[in-house]
């Protein structure tokens, strides 16, 4: 069933339906028509950790000091004047508004036609509120940080039956940087003001503020490198200079590193780097400067990959030079799962059957393992690609392994999802 352009038609005739749905699907009965695959998953997930369908919970709304604080640090700031000019003008003549939500599922900023606004405050949508999808359930905010893509959440979509007078259309914001969350853009309104078209146009405006905060990383890493380019021109050996978040302004004595992985609270003085081993950090206008260390190289000795939240993925490593973690995006956490899954290896044919369901898919695969390997090129071994040999791999999982990267349709995990084994074997 195509909700949107039921709705469009008929919205009230649509609720109907949706709420029959809902009821049968909820009470474990078959339904006349079953409830769209991205619904019924978060249903399910809704049900696995125990929101309540029937009441209305709501968490603490955040002082406005802390949402004014979330702000200030919020990546999302350099592109509230985009998601205005492309959203609210259109919102607001249709009666909707327009709410800005950070990783975390809080409501950050909130704008667009005054009545709506005050519908909204009935259901507890307001700045500060808690909007993550196992706290309120099923809707437009939480359930696109979850599944990492667009999700419209028509009527008795919502989980919870107070939210049913609604509809809302969110899409994901990732950092182009390092495919990390960091937000959701949401376009809500009553029910009767759903489109079509409502999905499309929320996607394409939270994809050029994505192009916008790449534009705006370039234009700093230029501003970088023109710091960089005369203090490397003082040095000998291998050094390079990066930016916060690792990536490359300048090289020398050594090939060029699109990017590095950086420990977590670097500091100046002696440390030890992925992929560089040990190196002097210095800081820099913006960045760091790297002057690699002639140094026996750590081992590694330990490897936890942990995919039990659902919005976020890590790998950690520890080893003799310390411990180091980084998050990984959707598509890294699929490979590096099934990378520990398969400890003896995996060709590139066979890794594309896992992701795609079409084994002559290896040019993908072999990008993404590309940029993979920049990242952890020590801990990964290629023909086939697998871990290297001497490290424990742990793998932490959700206590139900049907939440297992719930983003994901690679056809592996879902036949892994689909299966619901308890006590998923984990990777040693």
């Amino acid at each position: 069933m195509n909700v949107a352009r039921l709705a469009a038609v008929d919205a009230p005739q649509a609720a109907r339906l949706l709420s029959e749905v809902r009821d049968a699907t909820l009470a474990g009965q078959r339904a006349r028509i079953a409830p769209r695959p991205v619904i019924e998953q978060s249903w399910g997930r809704m049900l696995r950790s125990g929101v309540d369908p029937e009441h209305d919970f709501r968490s603490g709304l955040l002082p406005y000091d802390e949402v004014r604080r979330r702000r200030e640090e919020s990546p999302l700031r350099h592109v509230l004047p985009l998601l205005r000019q492309g959203l609210l003008s259109v919102a607001d003549v249709t009666q909707h508004i327009m709410v800005v939500a950070d990783a975390e599922g809080r409501v950050l900023w909130r704008e667009g036609a005054p009545p709506v606004l005050r519908k909204a405050d009935g259901l507890g949508f307001e700045l500060g509120a808690d909007w993550r999808e196992d706290v309120v359930g099923t809707n437009g905010v939480g359930t696109p940080a979850v599944v990492r893509r667009p999700v419209q959440v028509f009527a008795a979509e919502h989980f919870v039956r107070s939210h049913a007078s609604w509809t809302c259309t969110g899409a994901p914001i990732t950092d182009p940087r390092d495919g990390r969350l960091i937000g959701v853009v949401d376009v809500s309104g009553p029910l009767e003001t759903v489109h079509p078209a409502t999905l499309a146009w929320v996607d394409s405006v939270a994809k050029l503020a994505e192009a916008r905060l790449r534009e705006l990383h370039l234009e700093s890493l230029e501003r970088l490198r023109s710091v960089a380019a005369p203090v490397l021109a003082r040095l000998d050996g291998r050094s390079l200079v990066v930016d916060r978040d690792g990536w490359s302004a300048a090289v020398s004595g050594m090939p060029y590193v699109r990017r590095v992985t950086l420990p977590k609270s670097l500091a100046p003085g002696r440390r030890w780097v992925p992929s560089l081993g040990s190196c002097a950090v210095e800081p820099l206008a913006g960045g760091w400067l790297l002057r690699a260390v002639e140094e026996p190289v750590g081992t590694v000795t330990r490897i936890v990959l942990d995919l039990g939240r659902a919005s976020r993925s890590t790998l950690t490593v520890s080893g003799s030079a310390g411990s180091w973690s980084r998050e990984l995006s959707p598509r890294h956490a699929e490979l590096l799962y099934l990378l520990a899954v398969h400890r003896s290896g995996r060709g590139a044919a066979a890794l594309a059957e896992d992701l795609f369901g079409d084994p002559s898919r290896t040019v993908t695969v072999r990008a993404e393992m590309s940029r993979i390997r920049r990242y952890f090129g020590e801990l990964l071994c290629h023909r086939p690609y697998r871990f290297c040999e001497d490290a424990e791999i742990e793998v932490l999982l959700p206590d139900d392994p049907r939440d297992l990267l719930p983003s994901s349709t690679a056809p592996a995990i879902t036949r892994r999802r689909t299966a619901a084994q308890d006590g998923e074997p984990r990777a040693q």
